[in-house]
């Protein structure tokens, strides 16, 4: 219900808009070079080619929780009952399942404004634009993804204590979902610059390979592992389907990716992030142990992330820029840079050295 009050309430923005705007478009189009018409028959064709796949998209994207609601409980009622069946995939599906898809919403941002600013890079020739923004917003995604996998695998017991204190089951489930994450919400992005690109049937196939992927695991690996068995089979479902997307963008649009920069340093920059949280959430729970502790350990994370994302220059001044107030954001950058301890211990160290070679140095 509330998602079609959604689509409802956007479809009557939309024609509100087009109402208010569409003398001013019509005016571009008649003042267009390539102005060119085009009978009924085939516009409907262009929209159907594009509206299918990116329909087909969506609704193949949802087929891992279909699976696992065709698969979990059939095969496990035979192992443990059908009780503990239906309670395992609650957990599942109920819990698991809606912590894991919050960074999605998060990064839906970016795959949905790819599709438009990628369409029309591409239309103007603008092939270098494009590149860079996809770059970007890859980047973007990697450096929320990364970290939100990590944060919630280490405090998926205290996750799900915050947020069902009466039914706090599931953290190895969600210990292992965590890592599904950075692939989910890159195959989003990936998906956005591929719909925007015109290659709108690329994304529906690495989705179909994924749901056989998938299917085809759950089958095997449910009955040895349990449900950790189908949040495996996700995770490799969704390296399928990640590796089939970003194959197709790669020999698209030749674009290539830096590893220390996309790869390498996000990592570090997580891994460094993970032992301050570790160390700080320990400090604090043996002084007060409160409900409080996790997000304040968790804002601390952010901020110290934040930090090393800066200090280990991840992004530079062209894509600090292309955020919002990003040249106000790139001051604000430069001057902690300036602050760096290490710098100032380098450069008075510099200075030292060469009070020495003059002579003029006094012990």
């Amino acid at each position: 219900m509330q998602q079609q009050l959604q689509h409802y309430g956007s479809a009557i923005y939309l024609y509100k808009y087009f109402n208010k705007r569409k003398k001013y478009m019509w005016q571009e189009v008649i003042s267009s070079k390539k102005k060119k018409k085009e009978r009924i028959s085939t516009i409907i064709k262009n929209i159907l080619a594009v509206s299918i796949p990116i329909s087909l998209c969506a609704i193949f994207s949802a087929t891992t929780k279909t699976i696992d609601a065709l698969t979990v409980v059939r095969i496990l009622k035979n192992i443990i009952g059908e009780e503990k069946a239906t309670i395992q995939y609650g957990i599942l599906s109920g819990k698991v399942d809606t912590i894991i898809m919050l960074p999605f919403s998060f990064n839906i941002a970016f795959a949905t404004a790819l599709v438009p600013t990628i369409s029309s890079a591409i239309a103007k020739k603008q092939i270098d634009i494009a590149k860079r923004r996809i770059k970007f917003s890859i980047l973007v995604t990697i450096l929320i993804g990364i970290p939100c996998s990590v944060l919630i695998s280490r405090f998926s017991g205290q996750i799900l204590t915050l947020l069902f204190p009466n039914a706090s089951s599931g953290e190895q489930m969600l210990k292992y979902s965590a890592w599904s994450i950075i692939f989910v919400v890159l195959i989003q992005t990936i998906n956005g610059a591929l719909q925007g690109m015109g290659k709108v049937n690329v994304p529906v196939i690495a989705f179909g390979v994924g749901a056989v992927i998938k299917l085809v695991l759950n089958i095997i690996m449910i009955p040895k592992l349990g449900t950790n068995g189908a949040v495996i089979a996700s995770i490799l479902s969704y390296i399928i389907s990640f590796i089939i997307c970003f194959i197709s963008l790669e020999r698209n649009m030749d674009i290539k990716f830096e590893t220390s920069k996309f790869v390498i340093k996000p990592i570090i920059a997580s891994g460094i992030m993970l032992i301050f949280v570790h160390v700080f959430f320990e400090i604090i729970n043996n002084v007060a142990f409160t409900k409080l502790n996790l997000i304040v350990t968790i804002i601390f994370g952010v901020i110290i992330y934040v930090i090393l994302v800066i200090l280990l220059k991840i992004l530079s001044k062209e894509d600090v820029s292309m955020l919002p107030y990003g040249k106000k954001v790139y001051k604000k950058i430069e001057n902690l840079k300036r602050l760096n301890p290490l710098k100032k211990l380098d450069f008075i160290n510099k200075h030292s050295r060469s009070l020495r070679e003059k002579g003029n140095y006094k012990k």
